[in-house]
């Protein structure tokens, strides 16, 4: 007994819930808040942003070449009477009893450009994942329109399903009515019924393709969980531009993929020439001042000295040669990395051209396609009550018109995502 209790105070809970839930009021959304929640939330977005901060940061560690690098010294040391270091090395100094403080400063003058094509390369680096955050935010923008249109024609459909159920449940029932008054055969009452039932079943799966559509959504938002929304209808796009030469040329010069691959390339190119560079020599002065206030009689109070020092690489067991190599191949890599994807956006450039124009043209297709469809039925209606068609006739004639609505619907919302993709390949979509 007190599990069944327990079980009734959970159902009644549940339910509770739902018509809790049911009652909230959906917020409205647009398609320009669609974005804007897309861009403040989504997390692919923040990983490009922050990678950007990264090459942007690598940037300033590259640069640090260029300024002077300057330390601090305490160093003390005691030992014994006459001491030498004799081993590990090839000099022989005597170590002194002492407690002394300095600064030592350090300048790289000239390493004949290689730091020069290192700043470039890391540069053009950073810009190119400057560039990659703008490609991230057209896929998402991309992927944010997609699903928005996505709830629409699933809303749309689901709409049609819902009247074609309550139109078939009225004709069911008028024939049913018909049948007891032995107006119309057992068959037909039949066929009624099967008509309805196709209906419902095309209402229950439109219901599903709701709940997925709005879970597509909330994902391109970046939201963790299921929220629910009004969408507002939008505008009918206009019609694709009739020359596909100019959709070719702006998606060559707008895509910011394009742009971020051209700047890598350069990028690769410049690190190549600084791995080059190796083997030039590197000239760099030093400079060293402290005071010594605990020490031995043979030791001034002060010291200070400056020098500098030329490094020229004579043999390293072919390091420089492989890494140098190594650069090179990676810059012809990123080239042929930038010849593909040019290649990959004149075909996907083409195909989206292709789309929309056909998607444009399907519109007042349809539109016919509903109009004929909707006489038909009439026709059909109008032959099966006079007893001149049969039940078969009408059946299929409310089969025609509810593709035809379906097909209309379809074909709104899939030219407004094909519009939507053709922007993005053009590079607009940002």
């Amino acid at each position: 007994m007190t599990s069944r209790i327990c079980l009734l105070a959970a159902i009644l809970g549940f339910g509770t819930h739902l018509a809790r839930a049911a009652a909230e009021p959906a917020a409205k959304l647009s398609l320009q808040d669609a974005r804007k929640i897309a861009i403040q939330n989504h997390p692919r977005l923040q990983v490009a942003a922050d990678l950007a901060a990264v090459a942007k940061a690598q940037l300033q560690e590259t640069r640090s070449a260029y300024y002077p690098v300057a330390a601090g010294n305490l160093t003390g040391a005691e030992a014994i009477a006459q001491s030498r270091i004799a081993a590990g090395g090839l000099n022989n100094p005597i170590v002194f009893d002492r407690l002394a403080v300095g600064l030592v400063v350090d300048f790289l003058i000239t390493d004949f450009g290689r730091t020069f094509e290192l700043v470039r390369s890391s540069r053009l680096h950073a810009e190119a994942q400057a560039a990659t955050v703008v490609t991230t935010r057209a896929d998402l923008l991309l992927q944010v329109e997609l699903a928005f249109y996505g709830v629409l024609k699933a809303e749309a459909v689901r709409q049609v399903a819902a009247q074609t159920v309550r139109s078939r449940r009225l004709v069911a029932e008028q024939i049913s009515t018909m049948a007891e008054g032995k107006l119309k055969s057992g068959l037909d009452v039949a066929f009624a019924n099967v008509n309805l039932s196709q209906a419902e079943l095309l209402l229950v799966e439109a219901e599903n393709a709701v709940a997925a559509s709005h879970a597509a959504l909330a994902n391109a938002l970046g939201l963790s969980e299921r929220r629910a929304f009004t969408l507002v209808e939008e505008a009918l796009s206009p019609a694709p531009p009739s020359d596909v030469v100019g959709v070719l040329d702006r998606a060559l010069q707008n895509r910011p993929e394009l742009s971020a691959l051209r700047l890598e390339v350069n990028a690769a190119q410049s690190f190549a020439k600084a791995e080059r560079d190796l083997w030039f020599p590197s000239v760099s002065a030093i400079g060293a001042a402290g005071l010594i206030p605990y020490r031995e009689s043979e030791l001034d109070s002060r010291y200070a000295a400056a020098g500098f020092n030329v490094n020229m690489p004579i043999f390293n067991g072919f390091l420089f040669n492989a890494r140098r190599a190594a650069a090179v191949e990676r810059a012809r890599a990123q080239e042929q990395i930038l010849r593909d994807t040019q290649n990959n956006i004149v075909r996907d450039a083409q195909k989206a051209w292709l789309d929309a124009t056909s998607g444009y043209q399907r519109l007042s297709v349809t539109e016919q396609l509903v109009e004929e469809a909707s006489k038909a039925l009439d026709l059909a209606r109008e032959r099966y009550q006079m007893g001149l068609g049969s039940i078969v006739e009408l059946s299929q004639a409310e089969l025609n018109e509810t593709e035809a609505e379906i097909a209309r619907t379809n074909a709104r919302y899939d030219y407004q995502g094909q519009f939507a993709a053709l922007n993005y390949q053009m590079g607009l979509l940002r």
